[in-house]
């Protein structure tokens, strides 16, 4: 099963006498690029980069790989003797990518009138900087799943992407989607995703458990907590995606940026700056925070994609 990027077919460019070992069929909507054998051959002796790069392939033997794709690290072990010791390197990232942290800012206006004379019983100004303060949290939520460069719908490496099985979010999707990481902390879904996943549930007999998380009582698979995202997005088709996360610098997941130490800090990552009063005796606070994500290793972060819940 390919999807999203996924590739096949391509040692019949580069080997002579290569054979099929197996009938490839499209279960949904593709794009198709046809290349003839002659086609290629011809653009490979107008390119003299592209034949160099071929024939170093042909030559080169290929380092042996582990199921990730990466470099196998030799190791000797269970000998005795004085044996000679494989040497090996480990593959790392020369150039790795760098996380600018993205901004979200609101002007927070009050008349000075109401700031001096109706603070009582309720502070007005706390109460209007509380509300804007969450209106921020929700827009940093947002862009945190959604962003086109940071976001963790955007984020996700291609092998850590899965497709449903039939359609609808099944018990057996869920596991494949947590198998494919050492430890998974939480699930995320549109809290509609949930009720077609308890659907499913109840269809096949099985009742979903809960755990405890953060105090409250929340569904959960396989032990994971299931929990309620409204932030990622729905279909015209109706169809949506589930993510599954492992977090935390220290287990190599998937981890929150954002910057502290700023001016007049209201909270960790968000400031509250006094930019003055105007001639109608207008207060203004700008209020801003920053933030971003990063994914520290692929397996961290994994989506189940194309999940209908209309049915």
């Amino acid at each position: 099963m390919l999807a999203d990027g996924e590739y096949f077919g391509d040692e019949v460019l580069v080997e002579s006498d290569l054979t099929w070992e197996y009938t490839a069929r499209a279960l949904t909507a593709a794009t198709v690029l046809v290349l003839t054998r002659e086609q290629f051959a011809e653009v490979v002796e107008r390119d003299t980069a592209l034949r160099g790069h071929l024939a170093d392939y042909r030559s080169r033997p290929q380092p042996p790989r582990n199921r990730q794709g990466e470099a196998e690290i030799a190791i000797a072990a269970g000998h005795s003797g004085e044996p000679d010791l494989p040497g090996t390197f480990v593959d790392y990232e020369l150039a790795p990518r760098e996380y600018e942290l993205s901004v979200a800012q609101t002007v927070l206006r009050i008349h000075s009138r109401v700031a001096d004379l109706y603070n009582e019983p309720i502070n007005q100004l706390e109460q209007q900087l509380r509300l804007t303060v969450e209106a921020l949290r929700e827009r940093q939520e947002y862009e945190l799943v959604n962003n086109s460069d940071f976001g963790l719908l955007h984020n996700a490496d291609l092998r850590q992407r899965i497709h449903t099985r039939s359609g609808p979010p099944t018990p057996d999707d869920l596991d494949e989607l947590l198998s494919r990481r050492r430890s998974t902390h939480f699930l995320l879904a549109h809290p509609r995703t949930i009720a077609a996943f308890g659907r499913e549930c109840t269809a096949r007999g099985i009742y979903p458990a809960t755990v405890l998380f953060h105090d409250q009582h929340v569904p959960a698979w396989r032990g994971v907590p299931l929990l309620p995202l409204n932030k990622i997005p729905i279909s015209a088709t109706g169809t949506t995606s589930v993510i599954a996360l492992r977090t935390g610098e220290e287990n190599q997941g998937v981890i929150g940026l954002h910057h502290t130490g700023l001016a007049d800090e209201y909270e960790p990552g968000l400031s509250v700056r006094f930019m003055g009063i105007n001639e109608k005796a207008i207060i203004s606070y700008l209020v801003t925070t920053y933030f971003s994500a990063a994914v520290l290793v692929p397996d961290a972060l994994g989506i189940l994609e194309s999940v209908e819940i209309g049915r």
